[in-house]
């Protein structure tokens, strides 16, 4: 029986990893010395906005990351929603007392930044950030397990990346894969993890098998 299931928040819950893009581009480029290149940037994903900043930014690291954050602030129009039928599928969870929290490799404060601009505020029954130093998704994955006395059996993660189905590997808990986002490339995930999905109406029929 499934007694949790951790979300991930950019290219899960929102189609929000365009948007960061562009407001880490902006910000770093002017201390970088160039500009960076979308692959450049996403390079630096798995860690917070800070461990992003200083793997590009060596000298300036503070200003650049407060640029970052008026710059995210300000582009946040660009993802003003939820993925369509995310919110009915956490309440669907939820209906049927599964434990579900986020697990995001943002910072705190970007975080909180787009759960207020989307309305999530309250949905997420705990919500655990991303290291400026490592991707700490595992870490954060066997917190919850131990702390909510839930076996690995019982637990699911949905990601959107190459990196979150390894970390889940790791350790020997499922990981769903999300194909759903506009830079999404599914094939390349359906190649590494079988459990990838398209839309959230797929992601939602599978689940609700498994909760049953």
């Amino acid at each position: 029986m499934i007694k949790m299931v951790g979300f991930d928040l950019d290219g899960t819950i929102c189609d929000s990893i365009p948007m960061c893009i562009e407001a880490f581009a902006e910000a770093a480029a002017p201390y970088a010395g160039h500009e960076l290149t979308e692959k450049e940037i996403i390079s630096t994903f798995g860690l917070n906005e800070t461990g992003m900043i200083k793997a590009v930014v060596k000298n300036g690291w503070e200003e650049a990351l407060n640029s970052f954050y008026e710059n995210y602030k300000n582009l946040h129009e660009m993802c003003s929603a939820p993925f369509d039928g995310i919110c009915e599928l956490i309440a669907c969870l939820k209906q049927n007392q599964i434990i579900v929290p986020l697990i995001t490799g943002k910072g705190e404060k970007s975080c909180k930044i787009t759960l207020k601009k989307l309305g999530l505020e309250q949905i997420f029954d705990e919500v655990l950030y991303g290291s400026e130093e490592r991707f700490n998704k595992r870490e954060n994955i066997l917190y919850l397990l131990e702390k909510y006395a839930v076996k690995k059996e019982e637990f699911i993660y949905i990601g959107d990346t190459v990196q979150d189905a390894d970390a889940c590997s790791s350790i020997g808990v499922t990981c769903l894969l999300a194909a759903w986002a506009e830079l999404a490339d599914p094939a390349r995930l359906k190649a590494h993890n079988p459990y990838t999905f398209e839309s959230v109406f797929e992601l939602k029929k599978f689940l609700e098998l498994k909760i049953k």
